[in-house]
C-alpha cells in the first residue's frame, strides 16, 4: 500500500464530510423557512380569530365582561406578579 491510497482516502473522507455538512445546512434552511413560515401563518390565523371573537362580543354587548365562573365554584386565579 503506497501513500497515494492514504491521500485518496483522506480526500474521500473530506469530500464526504463537506457533502454532509452542506446537506445539513440545506435541511436546516428548509426547516427554518417552511416551519417558521407555517408557525407565522398559524399565529396570524389565531390573532385573526381572536379579533373576530372580540368583534362578535362587542356586537353582542358583552365587551369587558368577565368569563363565567367555573362550575366548581373556585375563585378566579390572579396571575403571580
Amino acid at each position: 500500500m503506497d501513500g497515494h491510497d492514504s491521500e485518496d482516502t483522506k480526500q474521500s473522507t473530506a469530500d464526504m464530510t463537506a457533502f454532509v455538512q452542506n446537506l445539513l445546512q440545506q435541511m436546516v434552511g428548509f426547516f427554518n423557512s417552511h416551519v417558521f413560515r407555517s408557525w407565522n401563518h398559524s399565529f396570524n390565523r389565531i390573532n385573526e380569530l381572536e379579533q373576530s371573537i372580540n368583534d362578535l362580543r362587542a356586537e353582542m354587548g358583552v365587551e369587558g365582561t368577565p368569563p363565567p365562573a367555573s362550575k366548581s365554584g373556585d375563585e378566579p386565579k390572579t396571575p403571580a406578579s
